[in-house]
């Protein structure tokens, strides 16, 4: 079966001084995390769509799913962990405890504050997850990219025709997903910074697909102001 998270288990300090996790502020008429959940309604292939979210704020996040999207059965609300990792994890273990998995069924996890992925993208993550146990989205870069270890001064500037920015979802056929997370050390765990680099950690494959820029992460108040500029320009356009 083909699962999706939304994950929505952090708080956005980098949003400033909200009274709110940043996944509900409002865009345009809805919260950020409403826009993002209707696009994956729009996917008939994924059979459960469960939302890890704060344990304080999982009965406002059922509030917001009653308001605007009604009752819906293919909508799950569960507690999300310490970190990323840890929600997705979660995930997968209500999966597991509730549903039993086989070693065919992927989880689609994508950030709740990317509220402009379209079907193309959670599509291309499907039919790629059929070929690969890790997938990832990517765009290529469009910037010059330099690296310094220490903060002070250059260490090196990798050529740019190799590098490309991450975006979500992130597709994994569950039970490869967590026997990876299983095996990693409690120092391999600290580094992570997405779920994919699990894998890359372990010298396992990792397959991508072409995001899209407008597949954008709201995660200052900078981001917020153009996330509303999209959707305002998408609004007109329809």
């Amino acid at each position: 079966m083909i699962y999706a998270e939304i994950l929505a288990g952090g708080v956005g300090k980098r949003m400033g001084n909200t009274d709110m996790p940043k996944q509900f502020l409002m865009l345009g008429n809805k919260p950020i995390i409403i826009h993002t959940l209707e696009q994956f309604l729009l996917a008939n292939e994924i059979a459960k769509i469960i939302i890890g979210c704060p344990k304080d704020w999982m009965g406002y996040m059922n509030d917001l799913v009653a308001k605007y999207i009604g009752k819906d059965d293919h909508i799950v609300v569960i507690e999300g962990g310490a970190d990323r990792n840890g929600t997705i994890m979660n995930a997968c273990h209500y999966i597991e405890d509730n549903y039993g998995l086989t070693d065919k069924d992927i989880i689609i996890t994508h950030d709740a504050v990317r509220p402009f992925v379209d079907y193309r993208i959670i599509e291309d993550n499907i039919k790629a997850a059929k070929k690969f146990d890790a997938v990832d989205t990517i765009i290529p870069a469009a910037d010059t990219i330099v690296e310094s270890t220490d903060g002070k001064v250059l260490s090196s500037i990798p050529v740019r025709d190799y590098l490309y920015l991450g975006q979500t979802p992130q597709t994994f056929k569950i039970k490869e997903l967590v026997e990876t997370y299983d095996s990693l050390t409690d120092d391999e765990k600290k580094i992570l910074t997405d779920a994919c680099k699990m894998f890359v950690i372990k010298d396992k494959k990792v397959g991508f697909i072409r995001g899209e820029e407008y597949n954008m992460k709201v995660t200052t108040m900078h981001d917020l102001k153009l996330a509303n500029a999209i959707l305002e320009v998408g609004l007109n356009h329809d």
